[in-house]
């Protein structure tokens, strides 16, 4: 097959038919970093999750899957014209989000109440949607109409409906599994009939925030079944890494790679209801 891509998770390929082959590694990133090492599994438990949501949300939007794919950790695909746009929903405040709202009160132009703390539940679920960076930059909040501005009021429209709608859903199956979901990106293009279709993965923990329900306590930073973990320590006087130095960051012990590892298990185990066998 045709090597077209590779960033920091997935590999993209060309099949012989003209669908493509997404292979996503164990490579983790953080803070626009690839780390060393590698997370055991991670690339299947991530693809496996995805088809499991693709399935949940077939009502919703449609999806790219095109067909059986040759391994756990790859999908075969419809191609997409990609939207220039991250679409995020966010229902609780953390993360970018917090820093924005803690700045300008709002987040991604959507004004917020005053008063709120890392981990507080939003009004109501909100679209704060993103520039789509390069490899290397950092994705940028942009408002609704900007979006707008970029693809127009009918798509931008359909982007927020469809990101909310998802969120909704992934929300309430994860609540009632005692998860919260307190943000997530999608990403969105148009087949070859114009049709605004999912792709790459969808609410797994490298693209959600996804919380312990019966720990959740607003006023600090909440555990967590996804990739904040690494993000903590990376942020920690442990690690001896200055974020802003410019200097990538030093290798995950092993003790933080096997626990990261066992959060990612544990989402899939706890959402799915299936055991992850590797």
């Amino acid at each position: 097959m045709k090597h077209l891509h590779s960033g920091k998770v997935r590999d993209l390929y060309e099949t012989d038919e003209g669908l493509l082959l997404m292979v996503a590694s164990d490579r983790l990133s953080a803070f626009d970093y690839v780390l060393q090492p590698d997370i055991p599994d991670k690339g299947a438990i991530l693809t496996q999750l995805s088809l499991w949501w693709f399935e949940q949300l077939k009502d919703i939007v449609p999806n790219h899957l095109a067909g059986s794919a040759p391994d756990a950790r790859s999908m075969v695909c419809r191609p997409l014209r990609m939207v220039p746009v991250e679409c995020v929903a966010r229902g609780y405040l953390a993360g970018g989000g917090l820093a924005e709202y803690r700045r300008d009160g709002a987040v991604s132009g959507v004004r917020l109440p005053q008063g709120l703390e890392d981990g507080s539940r939003l009004p109501e679920p909100a679209f704060t949607p993103s520039t789509k960076a390069p490899l290397g930059e950092h994705d940028e909040p942009i408002s609704f109409d900007e979006v707008v501005a970029q693809v127009g009021e009918e798509t931008a429209g359909e982007l927020r409906r469809i990101t909310l709608a998802v969120y909704a859903r992934g929300a309430e199956i994860a609540r009632e599994r005692g998860i919260i979901l307190a943000d997530t990106k999608i990403e969105l293009g148009w087949d070859s009939n114009g049709v605004l279709t999912l792709g790459d993965e969808v609410l797994t923990p490298d693209s959600s925030r996804f919380w312990p329900l019966d720990e959740w306590e607003p006023g600090h930073a909440q555990p967590s079944f996804d990739k904040q973990y690494v993000r903590d320590w990376l942020t920690s006087p442990e690690s001896g890494w200055d974020k802003s130095s410019g200097e990538a960051p030093p290798p995950l012990p092993d003790e933080v790679v096997e626990r990261t590892r066992q959060r990612y298990v544990e989402a899939y185990e706890r959402l799915t209801g299936h055991s992850f066998t590797g």
